[in-house]
């Protein structure tokens, strides 16, 4: 079925001038040059049937011309519609219909007609350069701005595939548009995906059947001993990596910081391999320092304090052991982190994480479908309560622990799942003095950015500054969807991935409404400026209406219930 069957009379004008891939339209009725506007999309007829060319409108110009020939000098007009050609449109290609292409293989003819796209035509060639193969099921995130009744659809498969980020400046609309993609994936029966919520503001979408809110264990958690009780996650300190550990643990600038690494190491693969001993496990002869298996904190801490007080014979009595007094600094600050209450999610999990088939059961619980968990496929996690100097390597162990899950998932087992990073410029940040837990968690994400898709892992990087965000993960995004930019470094960074024929449409990011956005990459083959929908439950990150709000009363126990709050670090309705 050809989308393009149009009349005569609807047509816009004709070619008077081509260019390589500029076209000048003469527009006969100066009412219809009125009702254009710049960036619109125009369809041109080609000189190959079933073919026609797409093109965007760059300019409009009403000339006035005066003839001094003409009685009394009256001038005549001249309107014209500069368009930049983008594309070709086939109704049929071969064995396919409807399909389009970036690339020009004619130009127009003087004379051809020239068309606009819009309302019900602009939606299903919308549909077409989505590549939509099932309406029902598609993902439609808004309304192109241009023409209302033109729905907007992106291409699911491709926006996951080819990693995403979603943009834009603080009230812009991102958390609206991430719960509006968030809401349409919660439709699909077997959807896997993790949101990283740094500051709770998802927890509303918790009320869908299909997602399911958990957090961080803070400290006024620490009553939960089930480590998955209640929806709050205890994070084990066994589960990291031997990097995460050092990091936390030993102090780069210590002149005996190298020995204590070595130590550290040796010592955590002593424990895990007494672990098993008890347990007599068949993967002794296979595990390694990184793999996943609890150890005794009490047992390593004594280790440690043993090789910092030994003392070995002499030539005539005992003397000090080589690294006798070189541990203290470590110790301490071991000591330090297992007592902090803020880490008690990590420290203070009880009994039943120190089995070893809890994993089994974390890993259900954060990576299966609803079918595996027996709850839901989106998982939202809550990191509001974990402190700031180690977010990095608490985001980055659930992301690694995604990576390893699929990583080592035979191939006919494997099922995609999707991770969404809220506020990535916390834990992705794009800066050359990173500190060591920053460069642990840039690690596991630039792997993930460029490995994931081969293991059917996708990143969806939402952040308010994307000139902030680590250049090698933003590199590897081939889907951008940008909400208005006010800071030229951010606006540069979208720009700077638009073909070089739609530079101009970049130039609209600044002036973008609260909740429109501009869409680029392979899950849109043409850049759209789209008026996002509101999400059926929209996340707690509103924009407080303070002349408003100046003019009602308060609760008169409000300061005091927040420094009780405060001192509690614990807010009771969250």
């Amino acid at each position: 079925m050809n989308i393009f069957d149009y009349n005569d009379d609807e047509t816009l004008g004709k070619v008077i001038s081509v260019d390589t891939a500029v076209v000048i339209i003469e527009v006969e009725n100066a009412n219809k040059l009125k009702s254009l506007q710049v960036n619109r999309l125009v369809v041109l007829q080609s000189s190959r049937p079933e073919q026609y060319l797409i093109g965007l409108i760059k300019k409009l110009v009403r000339k006035k011309i005066f003839d001094e020939n003409l009685e009394k000098g009256e001038p005549t007009e001249e309107n014209l519609c500069k368009i930049t050609l983008i594309g070709t449109f086939k109704s049929k290609d071969g064995t396919k219909e409807n399909v389009f292409t970036r690339t020009l293989e004619t130009v127009p003819e003087i004379d051809a007609n020239c068309f606009t796209l819009e309302k019900e035509k602009l939606t299903n060639f919308m549909k077409v350069i989505s590549q939509l193969s099932n309406e029902k099921n598609s993902l439609s995130i808004g309304h192109y701005t241009l023409d209302d009744n033109a729905k907007a659809y992106l291409n699911g498969n491709k926006l996951f595939q080819r990693h995403a980020f979603i943009g834009g400046s603080t009230g812009a609309g991102k958390s609206w548009t991430t719960a509006k993609i968030i809401e349409q994936m919660a439709e699909l029966s077997n959807v896997d995906s993790i949101i990283f919520d740094l500051h709770g503001e998802y927890k509303p979408l918790g009320e869908n059947k299909n997602i399911e809110y958990y957090k961080i264990a803070g400290p006024t958690d620490i009553k939960n001993k089930e480590g998955l009780a209640d929806n709050i996650l205890h994070i084990p300190y066994w589960l990291l990596s031997y990097e995460a550990l050092v990091s936390m643990f030993v102090d780069r600038s210590d002149q005996n910081a190298p020995n204590q690494s070595m130590i550290m190491a040796r010592e955590i693969k002593n424990v895990k391999e007494e672990y098993l001993k008890e347990r007599k496990s068949d993967i002794l002869s296979n595990f390694t320092i990184d793999s996943p298996i609890p150890f005794s904190l009490k047992m390593l801490l004594k280790k440690l304090h043993d090789i910092n007080s030994e003392m070995v014979p002499g030539a005539r009595s005992e003397k000090q052991g080589e690294f006798y007094g070189k541990l203290s600094r470590m110790i301490s600050r071991l000591e330090n982190k297992i007592y902090d209450r803020r880490m008690a999610f990590l420290f203070e999990a009880g009994k039943d994480i120190m089995e070893f088939e809890w994993l089994n059961k974390l890993v259900s619980t954060l990576i299966g479908v609803a079918s595996e968990n027996g709850k839901a496929g989106i998982k939202i996690i809550d990191f509001s309560e974990v402190p700031s100097d180690i977010l990095p390597l608490i985001v980055s162990l659930i992301a690694r622990l995604s990576f390893s899950v699929q990583q080592w998932t035979k191939l006919e087992d494997r099922h995609p799942i999707a991770l969404l990073c809220d506020e990535a410029h916390l834990y992705m940040p794009n800066k050359s003095n990173a500190s060591a837990s920053d460069e642990i968690s840039l690690s596991i994400f630039e792997r993930i950015a460029k490995e994931g898709r081969k293991y059917g892992l996708s990143l969806v990087v939402i952040s308010q500054r994307p000139s902030e965000v680590n250049r090698t993960v933003l590199s590897q995004c081939s889907n951008f969807i940008a909400m208005r930019l006010t800071n030229t470094d951010d606006q540069m960074v979208i720009k700077k991935l638009l073909p070089d024929n739609l530079g101009g449409f970049g130039d609209i990011l600044p002036i973008l409404d609260i909740g429109e956005a501009l869409i680029v990459g392979d899950a849109s083959l043409l850049p759209s400026r789209v008026r996002i929908d509101k999400p059926n439950i929209t996340p707690n990150s509103g924009t407080v209406e303070f002349w408003d709000e100046w003019q009602k009363s308060v609760n008169e126990d409000r300061i005091n219930n927040a420094v009780n709050n405060w001192r509690k670090q614990n807010i009771s309705d969250r």
